[in-house]
This record gives C-alpha cells, structure tokens and sequence, in this order.
C-alpha cells in the first residue's frame, strides 16, 4: 500500500510541476503589462500622445520614431526620459513577446476587443471562376445570389437550378468543353473551398502584421469566418486592413485622342435625353463639387444649378423642396452647359493631366456613367476609374477620373515586398510624405520592363481595388521592377497598405455580417463580476464542506484547489481562449467536484454505521462510490462534448472548460483524497473518523 502511495505522490508532485510550469508565463505576462501600463501612462504624459497610440506603435516596431517625432521641440529633460522609457517599453515587449504565445489568453468578454463575422462573397467569386461574363451570364448570377441569400439556399445548387431552368450547360462558362454539370459543379465548390481557406490564410497574415497580440481567426460553417481581436478598439481600421481586396494592377490610360472622343459621344447621349426625364433620377445622386474640362487658359463661369432645370423636369413634377436642393445641385459651365451637358460638369484644372471632377458633381457623374444609354458608347475595352483621394486646387475639391484600359498589363501576384517610406523632397509638396514603395519578382519585373518599353510616353494607372492611387507618366523603360504609390496617406494608413499588399490579395472577397465592440471598461466590468461569482461560490462549497464534513471536508477543499489549478494550467498548456462562459465553466466544474466527493463520503458513513474499521469503511466507501461517479462525469462529458462539437464561440469555452474539469475531476476526487486517507489511516491509528 505505502509502495503504491509513494508513486501516486509521485505523480501529483509531477503535476504541480507541471501546473507550475504551465502558468508562469501567464502569472510573468500579467506582471510585466501592470509595469507597461506605469511605463506607457508616464510616456504619455510625457509626450501628449495617447495611450493606445503609443502601444499600437510598440507592437509594430514604430514606438522609437514616434516618441523622437512627438518630443523633437521639447527640452532635452523630457525628451532623455521619454527615450529611456521607449527603450524600457522595447525590452519589456520582447520579452512579453516571448511569453504571450505561452500565456492563457483572454476572451473579449474579459479584456475588450473587436468581434467580427465574415462571409465569403459566392457571387463574386464565381463570377472570377467564370471563363466568360457577357451580360447573360451577369442577369443569371444576379438572380442566384438574389436567391440563395432571401431563401438561405446553397449558392451553387442554386447556380445549377437556373442555369439548368434555361437550357444553359454550366460548361459555356465554366470548366472544359464537353464536361457535365456535375463535374463543374464539384470542381466549383473545391474551388470556393479552396478559396475561402487561402482568404483565411491571408486575414491571417494581415493580422499578424497587424500588431495584435494572440488573435483567433477560425472558420464558421462552409463561408464565414470569425476573428476576434482582443485589446483593438479601433474596428473601422482593423476593418479597412481585413476588407480591403487588395487587388493590385496596372493599367494603360487610353490615348487622349480616345479619352476625347469618349467624352464627346457621351455628351452626345447626355443631350439626347435632355427634356426626356432619363436623367432626372440623378437628382437623388448628387452632392458638391467645382471646375471642367474647358481648353487651358479659358476659367469655367460657373454656376450651381438644380439638375432639373439642367436636364429638364417632367410635367407635373413637384419642384423641389429647401432640403432637398442641396442634395440636387450641380455647378456647371454656364458658357458650356447648353452645348455640352455633360462636359460642363468636368473642368480643366491647371497642373494635372486628367479629367478633373468637382466634388459636388461626383455623384451626378457616376449615375450619369451608368445610364444604359451611356454604357453603349463606352468600348468594352476600355473603364472610367476614379482617383483614391480628392485635391484641393485654389480652395476647392477635386476628384479625377481615369479611363483606362480595362484589361491590365500586371497584377499584383507578382509583387515582391511592400514597405512604408518618405518622400525624399523631388518636390516641395510630396517632401516627407508618407508612400508605399513595392518591389516586382523576376518575373514580374520582366513583364514591368516589356511593357514601360513599349508604351515610353504614356501613362500607367498603379490601380488598388477598382482606384487610381496615381497614373504617372512612363518616361523611359524602366528594367528593376520596383514603383511607389503615392497617396495623402498618414503614417498609419500607409503602413496598413503596405500590411494587405505583403499578405497578398483576398481569393474570395469578404462582407461583415456581424461586428461588435467590447469596451476595455465592459471588459473589466465583466473579469470583476466573474471573479466575485467564481468566489462567493467557491467559498461557500468550501465552508459547507467544512462545516458539514469537518477534516474530511478540508481534504475535500484540498482536492478541490487542485482541480481548479490543474484546470487553468491546461487551459494554458492548451492555448484556449479563456472566457466569461468558460469562467461559468469552471464554477459547474467546482460544484462537479464537491458532488464526487459529498458521494464518497456519505457510502464512508453508511459503511460506519454497519460497524466497519475505519480502513475497510473508505475502502468499500470509495469501491460503492466510484461506479456512480464515473457514470455522472462520463454522462456530462458526452454532453460536454456535443455541446463542443455544434455550438459556437461562447457554447464552446463552456464545453472546453467543463470538459477538462470533469476529467481532471475523476483525478483529484478520487485519487488524490484517497491517498491522503490512506496516509492517515497508515500513520495514525484513528479511532474516530471526522466526517
């Protein structure tokens, strides 16, 4: 018995052990955030910059720049301290770096954070898929993604139902001549299987780059994906980082003369309707803006004017109202407008080589480019694209439109890297600004070289995600393979820019359809809340057990720390997610354990009671026990399991953590309390057993 005892203390030494090691980078990390939280409120103050800026800077490696940039002016006292304490945060974050991955994380329900849902948008990938998209092929996959979201039906079911429902083989868009239905269908939902895995490896990579210390992003179902970012407040630019496609390209502008004639037959259309009414729905469209394309040296004369009296009302219709009209304006060329409709709404503005828009006409001007009438004199070949970001000239916002070539000459597949740099100075206004400079592989390098050769002259639009962040002028043929994009970005945004470029572009774009924001205060409202329930629970099963159990109770209680001990260690050593539900997890968990125990002990007093010693009543007390035990904990595990494998988030930390507990119950319970009973009943010769 004693040989049997000694390697079952052998064992629980090794757990303790083992426990130990497990939570110390947990216990380390939670001291060093209490010293960085003191080093960051001091730095703060310091430097007038907020809190979350200053850890955001330090996850990315960027704190050093942005604490000499924020102290340059200030006395040379607080600038020496402001360092030395950058350089204190630096070494501590390495070292937090180190331990995190080790520690047991937090849920949002506990540190605050950014919750989001994403759902793969089917539609747009199959349209990519496609070998051909003519306008029928547009109409159909219309109606699917109409379809599968309003009656919450498989998309590619619905896909094979409609084309099928027209006589239309799936091979006239997609696959190989001669393949079935079923083939394509198969191969259509691998490729979405596989697209939706490479978008979740690629929200991945973008995160990790982001500066997000432990973040969970798993699959939910066939199409969407969760991530939680635990400690990000800022959700709008954690969701410009996940949403942004990132397809990068490079387009050809159309030759002048062809931009012109465009133009001109778009005019021609314009007129056309004049008085007709087709353009009237543009009132609902337009906004402000300010100055044409008029021939250099001539200023626009201009003037804001509702687009009813522009394009004509309809008989009857109501005049607009005092609200209204603001939202129904556009400033237009007086000396141009009755000639040429729509090139009144355009402007020349002295520097630039492109169609510029003045920002109140931008709406106007987009409902007009999408008018039936409009798109027949658009060649195929050929797409209008605006620029990224509007600019001032004289006071007044401008936006330029591009018309391009739709077909590109380079993607971003080819792209190498992507880094944030600074203007050098090649002119007084870009000076310093911040810019993403990116480099080709040989590959792409070779087709950049191929195509700045034979196109010297021309312009070459650097297109991310359907807009033109610049479009400078080819110059001579260029063989490195490296460009820059220029932009009014701010240090952060550039960076972000660069982060989706490196990470590469989402195979299947993403929509949100479900975001939430937890408060740090939320967050620690609710760690306090669950503290205090954890607690007051355990302390009351605690002084039951004492007081209703006596020493067999503080044996009880011993175990029962145990439990809770090597349950949070497992967590750790699992790297779970630990949460408000798994918290309530731990407290089933709790009273789990007193119920083997109050078990045990009362089949102990029964066999007193029939006049047993001591030894024989635990043995026989733990014999009738243990059956009734098992079959609890195996009857809850099965639940716990269930609940694991078909519920989500929050059900899951329940089932994680109720799952370890029990198992770790049957441990500490049984084995544990026993060994303790037999080393007493060994070592002293009871006469009595307090229970």
């Amino acid at each position: 018995m004693r040989r049997k005892n000694l390697l079952k203390l052998i064992l629980l030494v090794v757990l303790l052990a083992w426990g130990v090691y497990q939570l110390y980078p947990t216990f380390r990390v939670s001291s060093l955030e209490k010293t960085q939280t003191a080093y960051l409120t001091r730095l703060s103050q310091l430097t007038g910059t907020d809190q979350r800026q200053l850890l955001s800077a330090l996850r990315v490696g960027e704190l050093e720049a942005r604490v000499n940039a924020a102290t340059a002016s200030m006395d040379q006292q607080r600038r020496q301290e402001a360092r030395e304490l950058s350089a204190k945060l630096i070494t501590l974050r390495t070292k937090m770096d180190k331990l995190e991955p080790k520690a047991l994380r937090q849920g949002l329900d506990l540190v605050g954070g950014t919750y989001l849902v994403y759902e793969a948008d089917l539609h747009q990938l199959a349209r990519t898929l496609a070998r051909d998209r003519d306008d029928r092929f547009g109409e159909i996959l219309a109606i699917v993604d109409k379809r599968a979201r309003s009656e919450n039906l498989d998309f590619f079911d619905v896909l094979a139902e409609e084309f099928k429902a027209r006589n239309i083989p799936l091979n006239r868009y997609y696959g190989k001549r001669g393949q079935s239905d079923d083939v394509i269908l198969k191969e259509l939902r691998e490729e979405a299987k596989d697209g939706i895995a490479r978008t979740l490896e690629v929200l991945r990579n973008r995160i990790d780059q982001f500066g997000v210390s432990e973040p969970v992003i798993a699959p939910q179902g066939d199409k969407r994906i969760v991530i939680e970012l635990a400690g990000v407040q800022d959700i709008e630019r954690a969701k410009r980082v996940i949403n942004t496609t990132a397809l990068l390209e490079f387009k050809l502008l159309r030759e002048p003369e062809v931009t012109l004639s465009v133009l001109q037959d778009i005019d021609r259309a314009v007129k056309r309707m004049r008085g007709k009414g087709a353009v009237e729905e543009l009132a609902a469209a337009a906004k402000e803006d300010t100055t044409k394309a008029l021939p250099e040296g001539r200023r626009a004369q201009e003037q804001e004017i509702d687009l009813s009296k522009l394009f004509g009302r309809e008989e009857g219709a109501e005049a607009p109202t005092e609200a209204a009209k603001g939202e129904s304006t556009v400033v237009v060329d007086q000396q141009t407008f009755e000639e040429y409709p729509f090139f009144s709404l355009l402007r020349y503005v002295e520097g630039t080589d492109q169609i510029s828009v003045p920002e109140q006409n931008v709406a106007a001007i987009k409902r007009i480019l999408q008018l039936p009438e409009v798109q027949k004199v658009i060649p195929r070949d050929g797409e209008f694209l605006w620029g990224a970001q509007p600019y001032v000239s004289r006071g007044q916002r401008f936006h330029q439109l591009y018309f391009v070539k739709k077909e590109p000459e380079l993607v971003g597949a080819y792209l190498k890297t992507a880094d944030v740099a600074f203007g050098g100075g090649e002119t007084s206004v870009r000076a310093g600004q911040a810019e993403v400079h990116f480099e080709l592989n040989s590959e792409g390098a070779k087709i950049f070289r191929r195509v700045t050769g034979a196109n010297v002259g021309r312009f070459l639009a650097i297109v991310l995600d359907g807009k033109v962040y610049s479009a400078p002028r080819i110059k001579e043929r260029i063989p490195g393979g490296s460009g820059r994009i220029e932009g009014n970005f701010t240090r952060e945004e550039a960076r972000d820019l660069a982060v989706v470029l490196r990470a590469g572009a989402l195979p299947a774009p993403v929509e949100v359809i479900e975001e939430r924001t937890v408060g740090p205060s939320l967050g620690q409202d609710s760690i306090e809340k669950g503290k205090l329930s954890a607690i007051v629970g355990a302390a009351l099963v605690v002084l039951f057990m004492i007081v209703y159990y006596r020493m067999s109770g503080v044996i009880a209680n011993v175990a029962l720390a145990l439990n809770i001990f090597f349950l949070i260690a497992a967590l750790a050593g699992l790297r779970a997610t630990l949460t408000l539900p798994g918290v309530a997890g731990i407290v089933l968990t709790v009273g789990m354990a007193v119920d083997a125990n109050v078990l045990i002990f009362e089949r102990i007093k029964e066999e007193l009671r029939t006049g047993k010693t001591i030894k024989a009543a635990i043995d026989a007390g733990y014999a009738r026990a243990f059956r009734t035990i098992l079959d609890s904990n195996v009857t809850t595990l099965i639940t716990a399991v269930v609940l694991y494998q078909f519920g989500s988030g929050p059900v899951r930390g329940f089932a994680t953590t109720l799952s370890i507990g029990l198992i770790i119950n049957m441990y500490t319970a049984i084995v544990v309390t026993r060994m303790v009973f037999d080393y007493i009943t060994d070592r002293y010769a009871l006469t009595k057993l307090s229970i």
